[in-house]
């Protein structure tokens, strides 16, 4: 078991619009750099987080928000910089005198131990009296709905409900912040989807931060309230989920939230960006320079294809390109444009009458793409690499 932690989220560097932080901070992290031998895994690191927020750390793997999360917990020390819980500097306190509790993807519960004794485990060994352990293991069970499994073993679980007693464990304690290190990433997918929206009631139900570490895009725009997604030990957008997909800072964020749908551009103008091997498109260039790189995202969803020669709408930007690959989805079908060389960009068009979905351009055929001005954002190249 472990630690916990209060959040919400402020940051330096490319951040975009984030929401505004919470009046309380909670946690606070200045300054906050951790190297293991030549290896830089966070890199002076800035980050407030606010209480009762659902807060996510998201990246792919090695990008920094594990170790970020563990020198929260205090199973890790940083190398420099400043980690505040409550205003209390807590960098050199060890994770059991932390007002943190920790949720891991691995349950760790005791296999010869009842539900009831695992979620009572802590209390029991923090001298709290039977009475009152018996009276909040019972509120635990019920908030997470395992009131009639008390009495079972985790063997007999399923692992799903293992996950609920080790949550149960952690809220237990009364923890002003909880950690939570991709604690469904074991669970299959129906059971994952259903977990998230429970850890999301639960979260509003007690009011207490959550910091949660997940590399799963979709877990994350659907619990957060605000997400930060890092790259190579560097936080590069804090936002709430809607802007992060919608309005992106960088290549890096469009690409790795969501469908990977960027054109590759140069700043033309103020107001105008010319896309490599396309029109000159009007775009938001406020923050960038006249001449600068940078690349054009539309999302999957927003785009229409057409063959070519039926022409876009008036005042309808579009570009033109081959289908690679047209593919049923179920609810949609999933088609992908080679615009030339590297570039390509993916369609979602609904399934909403099949007459229509028979008439979509196969592999092979020559198709314009279009958008709407509003539906494409401008992204500066990130600083930190791509992945």
């Amino acid at each position: 078991m472990s630690s916990e932690l209060n959040s919400e989220v402020t940051m330096d560097g490319n951040q975009g619009a984030a929401a505004a932080p919470a009046a309380v901070s909670s946690v606070e992290l200045r300054g906050v750099t951790k190297r293991f031998g030549d290896f830089t895994a966070v890199d002076d690191l800035d980050l407030t987080l606010g209480q009762g927020e659902f807060f996510t750390l998201l990246g792919p793997s090695g990008c920094g928000k594990t170790t970020t999360l563990r020198m929260i917990a205090g199973f890790e020390r940083p190398t420099s910089g400043e980690i505040a819980i409550d205003g209390e500097d807590v960098a050199a306190l060890p994770p059991h005198k932390r007002p943190t509790n920790t949720v891991f993807q691995s349950y760790a519960l005791f296999p010869h131990l009842s539900v009831e004794k695992n979620v009572g485990f802590g209390l029991k060994r923090k001298g709290v009296g039977k009475d009152e352990i018996a009276e909040r293991v019972a509120a635990e069970l019920q908030r997470v709905g395992l009131a009639r499994e008390a009495n079972r073993r985790p063997s007999q679980l399923s692992g799903g409900m293992q996950q609920r007693v080790a949550l149960a464990r952690a809220l237990v304690n009364l923890p002003k912040v909880l950690l939570l290190d991709e604690p469904l990433g074991a669970l299959d997918l129906k059971l994952r989807k259903g977990l998230q929206v429970e850890l999301k009631r639960i979260q509003r139900e007690v009011g207490i931060t959550f910091v949660y570490v997940t590399h799963d895009q979709e877990e994350a725009l659907t619990m957060s309230d605000r997400i930060a997604v890092m790259n190579r030990g560097h936080v590069e957008q804090v936002s709430v989920p809607e802007e992060v997909y919608d309005r992106p800072t960088t290549t890096f964020v469009a690409g790795f939230i969501g469908v990977s749908n960027l054109m590759p551009a140069t700043v033309s103008a103020a107001g105008k960006v010319r896309l490599d091997g396309g029109p000159e498109v009007g775009a938001d260039t406020a923050d960038l320079a006249n001449g600068e790189r940078c690349a054009a995202v539309v999302r999957p969803e927003k785009l229409t294809v057409s063959m070519n020669g039926a022409g876009p709408e008036a005042g309808r930007p579009r570009v033109e390109g081959v289908v690679e690959s047209s593919l049923y989805l179920g609810t949609a079908t999933q088609i992908v444009v080679n615009l030339g060389g590297d570039v390509r960009m993916t369609v979602l068009v609904p399934n909403a009458d099949e007459a229509e979905r028979q008439r979509l351009p196969g592999g092979g055929a020559k198709v314009s793409l279009s958008w709407a001005p509003e539906h494409m954002h401008v992204v500066r190249e990130s600083p930190n690499g791509n992945g």
